[in-house]
C-alpha cells in the first residue's frame, strides 16, 4: 500500500496503474477500524495499487471527486473512475471484497 505524498503523485499514479484510492483521515473512527484489514486486502488484490488518501491533506482531490464522506474507497483504471464504493455505515471486509470483485480488470 502506498500513501499519497504530494497531488501531482496522484495524478500520475492513476493514469499510470490500477488504483484503489483509499480516502481516510487519522481522526475517522470507522477509518481505524478497517485500517488492520487493508494491508491483507492489498495483498489479495495486487492488480490494484492502494492509496491511501488523507483527506484533510488533500481536500483539493476529495472536492474533484465529490467525497464527502471516509472512508471512501475509488477505483480507477487508465485514469478514469471504474468503480466507487461510498456508504454511511460502517465497512466490513466482506463488503469492500464484493466490491474489489466487481471491479474491472
Amino acid at each position: 500500500m502506498r500513501t499519497l505524498e504530494v497531488r501531482d503523485q496522484f495524478d500520475t499514479i492513476i493514469n499510470e496503474e490500477n488504483v484503489l484510492a483509499i480516502f481516510s483521515a487519522d481522526w475517522c473512527p470507522d477509518c481505524r477500524v478497517i485500517e488492520p484489514i487493508l494491508p491483507e486486502l492489498d495483498n489479495a488484490y495486487t492488480d490494484f495499487t492502494f492509496l491511501l488518501i488523507d483527506r484533510d491533506q488533500f481536500i483539493d482531490i476529495c472536492q474533484d471527486y465529490d467525497v464527502f464522506g471516509i472512508p471512501s474507497f475509488i477505483a480507477f483504471k487508465n485514469g478514469k473512475e471504474v468503480g466507487r464504493f461510498v456508504i454511511k455505515d460502517r465497512k466490513t471486509k466482506e463488503e469492500i471484497e464484493e466490491f474489489m470483485e466487481g471491479l474491472p480488470r
